[in-house]
């Protein structure tokens, strides 16, 4: 402000002369004009003065109070940088103690997992004996882990208690121990007793003594079963072991599973009536198929054959003509061969045609009697795994059914289907495989008694021919006469009979009549 006064004085005085000289009187103008401005520029001067004094009143304190701003400012800085680098610390310090408390949060759940871990274990591998001493204990451990309002120091003191009596029960299995509880006798009911556990053998005896036998658990039972000796004085010595803590014990060094082997045996009653109902035709098929070939291995071993020295004379006396004594000694044979050597030496006065026609008339009478009955072996050996098959089939569906009903996870609910369906093909294979080879050996028996008689007749008819007396007719119908036509007749009748069984096994038993 007093600038301003200054610059507007020093303004007057330079255009003082300027307005004075437009006066009317120049002079005295001028000098009004510079007194007055020499009166404005003491007065500005004057205030000028107060102003620079003013200036210099406040500028000291101004200066002080500066400098202490400045100092405080100073101070203000310095705390900012210390508080920032506590902040930086703080914040680090907090990042740590963050990772810190993830990493104990982290360890405390893999302990918590570990402990839970160990205590399904270690319920797992209690013997079922001991379930219901450590149950408690378990039941606590379980529920703390799933309790989720607890601390988890109470959480892990109740599973640590788990480990605290596995520890103990270590110390336990190494003497053995005994204590009080139930077990399910083998007649099914709830028995209070003792149990005397022997690291992994429990033996359990009844209050009264009368319930005593090793402790195992079974298939859909939460309780411990015993399972008697299977001697009287085995079931003794345990009781007197168990009441007096000390005395021999028997001891099953397969831990039960010879017991179990052992109540899986059958008699082969059990083993049969197990099969169902297609056990049944089974055995009437098997029991028919045996009595038959017993009958006729007994009938063609009793079948008489003539010996050596009577065929030698009876074609002997052919060859000679002598019709008298040939027909004498086929009298004095038995037997098949027997009646169709007599027939052909009944017949030698005949034609050769009607010879070789009463020969093989014979020959095939015979080879029907000695092959009858064995197509049946045949067709039991064929129908025996067939009805077997039949029973697995109905194995199968009983087994089925009884997935729909208990599911797949009790596989002793489905071990009788099962069984059903493998025994009634065991059985049918037993049947079929004998009847096989009984029909294979009868047949080949058979054959070889027909062969015979083939034989035979073929030596009868050449002696016949060595011998002449053959009429010319005769030569005429023997020239007309054709073995061959006949026995492809032959073979068609016996195909027709005995059916395709007999078909392939008779190419090689042909009548060979010529």
């Amino acid at each position: 402000m007093t600038t301003l006064r200054t610059i507007a004085v020093a303004l007057l005085i330079a255009f003082a002369p300027v307005a004075l000289a437009q006066q009317d009187t120049p002079k005295d103008k001028f000098a009004k004009a510079s007194q007055d401005l020499q009166k404005q520029l003491a007065d500005s001067l004057a205030e000028l003065d107060a102003a620079m004094k003013q200036i210099a009143d406040e500028k000291i304190p101004l200066g002080r109070q500066l400098r202490d701003l400045e100092s405080e400012l100073a101070q203000l800085r310095a705390t900012a940088a210390d508080k920032s680098r506590q902040l930086d610390v703080s914040s680090q310090a907090l990042g740590n103690l963050t990772a810190e408390i993830k990493r104990g949060k982290d360890e405390v759940s893999y302990l918590s997992n570990l402990f839970t871990e160990y205590v399904r274990n270690f319920e797992s591998s209690l013997h079922i004996a001991e379930v219901q001493v450590h149950a408690k204990d378990l039941a606590d451990a379980k529920l703390a882990a799933d309790n989720q309002a607890l601390e988890q120091d109470a959480v892990f003191a109740a599973q640590a208690g788990v480990v605290t009596r596995s520890i103990q029960r270590i110390a336990d299995c190494v003497g053995g121990s005994s204590y009080d509880g139930r077990a399910v006798a083998p007649s099914g009911t709830l028995t209070n007793g003792t149990f005397a556990l022997f690291g992994p053998l429990a033996v359990f005896r009844g209050k009264d003594g009368a319930v005593v036998g090793t402790v195992e658990q079974k298939l859909g039972s939460l309780e411990p079963s015993v399972t008697a000796y299977p001697m009287p004085e085995q079931n003794a010595a345990a009781s007197a072991f168990v009441a007096a803590r000390r005395g021999d014990l028997p001891v099953d060094p397969t831990l039960g599973s010879a017991l179990k082997v052992a109540e899986t045996e059958e008699t082969i009653v059990e083993h049969f009536l197990a099969g169902g109902a297609v056990m049944w035709p089974i055995l009437a098929v098997g029991v028919a198929a045996l009595l038959v070939a017993i009958y006729k291995w007994v009938a063609l071993s009793l079948v008489k054959r003539p010996n050596r020295r009577q065929v030698k004379t009876l074609l002997e006396s052919v060859r000679e003509k002598d019709f008298a004594a040939a027909q004498a000694v086929g009298k004095e044979m038995k037997g098949p061969i027997g009646e169709m050597l007599a027939a052909g030496a009944a017949n030698l006065e005949e034609s050769s045609e009607l010879l070789e026609e009463v020969l093989f008339e014979r020959i095939l009478a015979a080879k029907l009697r000695i092959q009858s009955l064995l197509p049946f072996l045949a067709v039991s050996a064929s129908s025996a795994p067939l009805l077997g098959l039949l029973g697995t089939v109905t194995g199968i569906i009983q087994t089925f059914k009884q997935i729909t009903i208990y599911g797949s996870g009790d596989v002793k609910s489905l071990s009788g289907g099962i069984s059903e369906a493998l025994i009634t093909t065991e059985y049918g294979l037993i049947v079929a495989i004998p009847s096989l080879l009984l029909h294979s050996l009868l047949s080949r028996k058979a054959r070889g008694l027909v062969s015979e008689m083939e034989t035979l007749a073929v030596q009868f008819t050449n002696a016949a021919g060595l011998g002449g007396g053959s009429s010319s007719g005769g030569s005429s119908a023997a020239a007309a006469y054709q073995p061959s036509d006949v026995r492809e007749q032959v073979r068609a009748v016996i195909g027709e009979i005995l059916g395709p069984v007999l078909d392939g096994e008779d190419g090689g038993a042909k009548p060979r009549v010529s």
